[in-house]
């Protein structure tokens, strides 16, 4: 791990799975706000390749090579994270483990957990006593739109049940959290991107994509700096849930709305439609 004493003003962003697509972008972009930065990633060499190019500028800029389905590595981060100069968190790192749910390796479907949900919670919560006791920072966790198709059967989407639910967990922590944290300065976000131009698809995640540079998958999307600018635009704006690509704010506040009519559910009384028995093949 690469490190520098000098703290800039802004402080520190850690960054995890920064070493190609939006974290990458959300590096160079940090940077250029002033912020020193700890970039997170498996890839060592393409992580190094990211810091030399970013390390010219004033803020300091560590790297931490680590698999963060690994309990030992995610221990590194975490106690990183803790540190007191840590002022942004951007959980990005991810894996989409896809694939039929009865044919996936049980292996990788426990990966897809422990990257998606289990880090980013963890992290979330090494640098949340910091940032309230500096009074400053922010949480940006990179969920997905698919989180939000799970009435959806797949084709065109992917076969997707353990990754859409972990994405789940990340809009609604976030939303959460973001809700407890309302008279704090420190802000959440849930980053929910669709079809993004990176090297997401070009793996599962079981093993990071090979080769030193960059690619992008064949599906396309939107580019990452677009989806970078939206995320940043939109915490400095204090929108809790981000979808770059959505042209009507309305429809969260159509969310909002929608889950408090599913809590009028939450009532002594069974609901009509329970009442009359039912002789089925679970009956």
């Amino acid at each position: 791990m690469g490190t520098e004493q000098d703290q800039p003003g802004e402080g520190v962003a850690v960054i995890t799975g920064a070493s190609s697509g939006i974290g990458a972008v959300f590096a160079r972009r940090l940077a250029e706000r002033g912020y020193g930065l700890v970039l997170v990633a498996r890839r060592e060499q393409r992580l190094e390749e990211l810091a030399r190019q970013l390390r010219p500028a004033p803020a300091p800029v560590e790297t931490i090579v680590a698999d963060l389905a690994d309990g030992a590595d995610r221990a590194r981060v975490v106690e990183r994270v803790q540190q007191q100069d840590v002022t942004v968190l951007v959980n990005n790192a991810g894996i989409n483990g896809y694939g039929p749910f009865d044919q996936v390796d049980p292996a990788l479907l426990g990966k897809v957990i422990d990257i998606n949900v289990t880090t980013p919670t963890m992290l979330a919560r090494a640098a949340l006593p910091g940032m309230l006791e500096q009074q400053r920072g922010a949480i940006i966790n990179v969920a997905s739109l698919l989180a939000f198709a799970g009435a959806l059967p797949p084709d065109p989407l992917p076969h997707r049940s353990t990754y859409a639910g972990t994405k789940s967990h990340m809009v609604t922590f976030s939303r959460t959290l973001a809700a407890e944290l309302a008279d704090t300065p420190v802000r959440v976000q849930a980053l929910c991107p669709g079809l993004t131009a990176t090297e997401f698809h070009l793996s599962r995640g079981a093993e990071p994509v090979a080769g030193e540079q960059e690619r992008t998958h064949a599906e396309g999307g939107m580019n990452a700096e677009d989806v970078v600018t939206a995320s940043l635009t939109a915490l400095d704006s204090g929108e809790v849930l981000c979808a770059p690509g959505l042209e009507d704010a309305q429809a969260v506040e159509r969310l909002a709305a929608a889950e408090a009519e599913l809590r009028h559910g939450s009532v002594p009384d069974l609901a009509a439609r329970y009442r009359k028995q039912h002789q089925g093949p679970f009956g």
